[in-house]
């Protein structure tokens, strides 16, 4: 055979060998499928054995575990005996304010008393000239003396059957004007003297030596202090609080505190603010305090059992009501309304809960009503 027909007969057996040789023929392709398969197979068995074949802890079958209560603290709170106290703001006035007025017209022939002096009731004040009222006067008993002449004159010319019924009647009426006037002259002789009604101190005074007054012209002011009169207003949910003769403290704004008693209380209220108003006496006798300045009143009201917290602690339920969260025998948490019945700078007096109670004073904002929580009792409020 020659090189060339050697050479052929190898490409023809090469090419039948490539025709006939298939992957699947390979003993190691084979191999590797069922790798794959097995490892397929394995995965899904992984992944579904959770749901299939729960785990287990010393053979027994888990169960899924219930949250733990939330750890609240709380303190056993004990309710006391508390004294209630209304408290408003009001002002001082006066016991009694007067204006000064002259009675009869005139020059002012001297005024005896300053402004801003102390006077006593009765005090004469000011004197207006009588120049005139003696005039008057005189005038008045000059007529006076004639209109008695008449009428005796009347009545004996009667007696003797000259005179008539109807002549004694003219002259006992003209005795009686005459009898008016003299009166007059005579209160407005007294009326020329200025006195002080009442004691007090004088506020003003608006008129000197020499003034021309009129009759029902205002000269001054007095004003009497000792005691003084607190006037407060009170709401209408409060009247039922207060009652005459309740002692009351009254702290004034210059720093001074006094007693007082309750002495008037309303009976109408206020169009406006529909408040009543109510008026405390407070003693004034070394005229210490002035009229006019501001005064807080405290008055106690009564005593109730209440509880004393921290405001920290107040909070509000789903519907909008001011309470406290507690803590019952079976560590449930329930929730109380409150009422606010004292207010001090640390803390508050409450109502509404029992008189013995476990108050939760922290972790109250992460528990709601009827839920169990874990408590931790931190101290003892007595």
């Amino acid at each position: 055979m020659t090189a060339d027909q050697q050479t052929g007969a190898i490409a023809a057996t090469d090419a039948t060998r490539s025709d006939g040789l298939r992957f699947e023929d390979d003993a190691g392709a084979s191999r590797s499928t069922w790798v794959a398969a097995l490892l397929v197979v394995l995965i899904v068995g992984w992944m579904g054995s959770g749901f299939i074949i729960p785990g287990t802890d010393d053979g027994e079958v888990a169960t899924r575990q219930e949250p733990e209560p939330v750890a609240v603290a709380v303190t056993r709170s004990t309710a006391q005996t508390v004294t209630q106290f209304y408290q408003a703001e009001g002002q001082a006035l006066p016991d009694r304010d007067t204006v000064l007025r002259a009675e009869a017209s005139g020059d002012i022939a001297e005024v005896l008393v300053a402004k801003g002096q102390d006077v006593a009731a009765g005090e004469i004040i000011a004197r207006i000239d009588a120049t005139n009222n003696e005039a008057d006067a005189n005038r008045a008993a000059e007529e006076l003396a004639r209109a008695q002449r008449e009428f005796d004159n009347a009545e004996a010319l009667l007696a003797r059957g000259v005179a008539t019924m109807d002549r004694v009647t003219q002259a006992r009426a003209a005795l009686a004007s005459a009898q008016a006037q003299v009166t007059a002259a005579q209160q407005a002789s007294e009326s020329l003297t200025i006195t002080a009604p009442f004691a007090g101190r004088l506020e003003t005074l608006e008129i000197d030596e020499g003034e021309y007054v009129s009759a029902g012209s205002d000269i001054g002011r007095l004003v009497d202090i000792t005691p003084l009169t607190v006037a407060i207003q009170v709401p209408q949910q409060s009247l039922t609080q207060l009652k005459v003769g309740q002692p009351a403290t009254v702290r004034f704004i210059t720093g001074e505190e006094r007693p007082g008693a309750l002495v008037f209380v309303g009976t109408s209220a206020a169009a406006e603010t529909r408040t009543f108003l109510a008026e405390i006496e407070v003693a004034n006798e070394d005229v210490a305090i002035p009229a006019g300045i501001s005064a807080e009143i405290v008055i106690p009201t009564g005593q109730t059992k209440a509880h004393f917290l921290s405001p920290s602690i107040v909070s509000l339920n789903t519907e909008g009501t001011l309470g406290v969260k507690t803590v019952n025998g079976d560590n449930v948490v329930a929730f109380y309304p409150i009422q606010v019945v004292k207010a001090q700078i640390d803390g508050i007096w409450v109502t509404g809960l029992p008189d013995t109670a476990d108050v939760i004073t922290v972790g109250q904002g992460f528990v709601n009503e009827a839920e169990v929580v874990a408590p931790s009792i931190t101290e003892t409020d007595g």
